[in-house]
C-alpha cells in the first residue's frame, strides 16, 4: 500500500468506519506525508498488465450510480505507456456506450486486473481520456492486435492517480482452457504413453493366448 491509494479511498466516512471498528490506527500511517509512491508503475506492475487478458473497469454516471464492466482482449492488448500511463483500444460491443457515456462526463475510472491461477490482483485509480478512432487511427492502430477479430472504436488513455496491491485472501483459484491446457500437457503425453503400452501388452497377450490355443 501507498500514500497515493490512500489519500483517494480512505475518505472521511471510510476513515470513520475505520475508527468504529478499530482498524484506524492500522492505516493512519498511511496518510502521513512522510509515505509517498504508488502511483508510478514499476517493472513488476507493468509485467502484470502485460499478462493479462481482461480486467473490471468501473465508472460513475452523472446521477452517481457506479457502472462495472468486464474489457477484454488478447494477452497484452492493455499496454504501458510510461510508469503513469496505460492504454488499451476499446472494441465495438452492444453499442449501448455506457461507459463511454460516463467517462465523457466523469473521466474518473477504475480497474481491477485479476490472476486467478496465482490468486493476485491489482488496483487502478486514475482519469481517462477517449480518442475516436477518426480523430487519431494511428494511435488506435498502434494500441490494436490486427490478430485480434475485433473492431476498436477508440482508443482509452488512463493517468494513473494510484494503484494498490491486493491480498490474496478470499480469491478463488481459477484457470482459462489455454492456462489449464498448459498443465494438462504432461498429463495428456503420459496418457498417450500408458495408452500405447497397454496396445503394446494386449498384442503380447493375444499372440500368447494364439500360441497356446
Amino acid at each position: 500500500m501507498a500514500r497515493a491509494f490512500a489519500k483517494i479511498a480512505f475518505t472521511p466516512s471510510v476513515r470513520k468506519e475505520q475508527e468504529r471498528l478499530g482498524s484506524a490506527d492500522a492505516y493512519a500511517k498511511w496518510l502521513s506525508p512522510e509515505i509517498s509512491g504508488g502511483e508510478k508503475l514499476t517493472e513488476a506492475e507493468a509485467l502484470f498488465i502485460a499478462e493479462r487478458d481482461g480486467f473490471y473497469q468501473a465508472s460513475v454516471s452523472e446521477t452517481g450510480w457506479p457502472y462495472v464492466q468486464f474489457r477484454g482482449g488478447p494477452r497484452g492488448f492493455t499496454k504501458v505507456l510510461d510508469e503513469r500511463t496505460i492504454a488499451y483500444a476499446d472494441f465495438r460491443g452492444n453499442r449501448q456506450y455506457v461507459s463511454v457515456g460516463n467517462l465523457s462526463k466523469d473521466d474518473r475510472i477504475s480497474l481491477i486486473l485479476m490472476d486467478y491461477p496465482n490468486r493476485r490482483r491489482l488496483k487502478v485509480w486514475g482519469r481517462a481520456k477517449l480518442v475516436n478512432i477518426e480523430d487519431d487511427p494511428e494511435l488506435v492502430a498502434q494500441l490494436h492486435d490486427e490478430s485480434y477479430r475485433a473492431r476498436p472504436q477508440r482508443a482509452v488513455i488512463i493517468t494513473i492517480e494510484a494503484f494498490d496491491w491486493n491480498c490474496p485472501q478470499h480469491i478463488p483459484q481459477r484457470m482459462t482452457i489455454e492456462e489449464l491446457e498448459h498443465h494438462l500437457a504432461p498429463l495428456y503425453e503420459k496418457i498417450a504413453d500408458l495408452s500405447a503400452q497397454n496396445g503394446k501388452l494386449q498384442k503380447s497377450i493375444e499372440k500368447y493366448q494364439n500360441q497356446s490355443s
